[in-house]
């Protein structure tokens, strides 16, 4: 869903609205300068960066939640709570009381490892067991006798049968660190079906864009995204969807396509772990430009639009051209400079 800035909408409203009532003036005309004292008040024309901004509504959480079915035969005897996060070397669950441990890696475990084997998974197992500490062998794609040896030592400090083997269903390889969503399965269960429901470990915001406000966002743009207490985070758009949602049937809804957001700073986010946010996005930056409150546009009897410069107590009606309208004010540039006050009709 869409909520625009209030400002846009308004200043287009505020000259458009003048003419539909008939409040029209002519440039150039032949008309006596009006005095000061017909102006009312008067605003300044200043000389700014000015973004056109809109806010849309998302969804902050961890992301869908994928479920961790077990391939080890045996009886689920621990579980890890909800909410703990899993990273390289952590246990995520015990089948009959020895860990099943994670590791960094995109390739399941899909065979047993053992001295003579060869492979990208021997590849992973191995740099995973550098990272962790293990010494003594040559970290390659090719599992042999010293590699074995390193393998006993880890299990060793597991507190598992000294096998010098990994079986499929010891480890459980994920590119990324992951965080416990739900336990699908209790202590006693089999460990060979649904286990776990698990997370990205780090939360993000989704929003549903309608479609004619794609051009607001690219990836890598920083967006700032409003908690429900008012508080801001940095984020930035990490990915923009190719596939369009249509509305619901019988709605009359726009069609959108999802826009992700990942929040910079986690910390900023507290406690939080699913809440409605507001995304800021500012799609167009004009720098350096002239402008005035969008009150203060007049429409033109020939078309366009129009200020009214207050000088020496008197006025005079100068044709613009408008650009960004954002802030309750609008780019316009024509014969002005910065500092001439300009009426601003009650």
């Amino acid at each position: 869903m869409r909520r625009r800035t209030a400002v846009i909408a308004a200043g287009s409203a505020a000259a458009v609205g003048l003419a539909a009532a008939g409040v029209v003036y002519t440039a150039g005309g032949d008309e006596p300068a009006a005095s000061a004292e017909a102006a009312g008040a008067t605003a300044t024309v200043e000389q700014q960066d000015l973004a056109r901004s809109e806010e849309v509504v998302g969804t902050l959480s961890y992301g869908e939640a994928h479920t961790l079915t077990g391939a080890k035969p045996g009886v689920v005897t621990w579980l890890p709570e909800p909410g703990t996060v899993i990273t390289a070397g952590d246990a995520v669950y015990d089948v009959d009381n020895a860990p099943v441990v994670a590791m960094t890696g995109d390739l399941p475990l899909w065979r047993n490892l053992a001295p003579g084997v060869e492979g990208p998974d021997v590849a992973q197992l191995e740099s995973n067991l550098v990272d962790l500490g293990y010494e003594g062998f040559t970290e390659d794609d090719a599992y042999t006798d010293a590699t074995a040896e390193a393998v006993e030592e880890w299990q060793e400090d597991l507190g598992t049968e000294e096998t010098g083997t990994v079986a499929v269903g010891d480890v459980l390889f994920s590119p990324n660190t992951v965080r416990v969503a739900d336990q699908l399965a209790a202590v006693g269960d089999p460990a060979n079906g649904p286990v776990l429901a698990y997370t990205s470990d780090e939360r993000r915001v989704t929003v549903q864009l309608e479609i004619a406000d794609q051009d607001l966002v690219a990836v890598d743009q920083a967006v700032a995204v409003v908690l429900p207490d008012g508080t801001e985070a940095a984020g930035t758009v990490s990915a923009v969807g190719q596939t369009v949602t249509g509305a619901e049937e019988g709605s009359d809804g726009p069609e959108t396509v999802e826009v992700t957001v990942a929040v910079d700073d986690q910390a900023a986010l507290g406690d939080l772990v699913s809440a409605p946010v507001t995304v800021e996005l500012v799609s167009e930056v004009h720098e350096d430009v002239l402008t005035v409150p969008v009150e203060a546009l007049l429409a033109l009897r020939e078309g366009g639009y129009g200020v009214e410069v207050v000088d020496d107590g008197t006025t005079h009606l100068v044709p613009v051209e408008t650009g960004v309208f954002a802030d309750g004010r609008v780019e316009v540039s024509g014969d002005l400079e910065a500092g001439m006050a300009v009426a601003v009709p009650s």
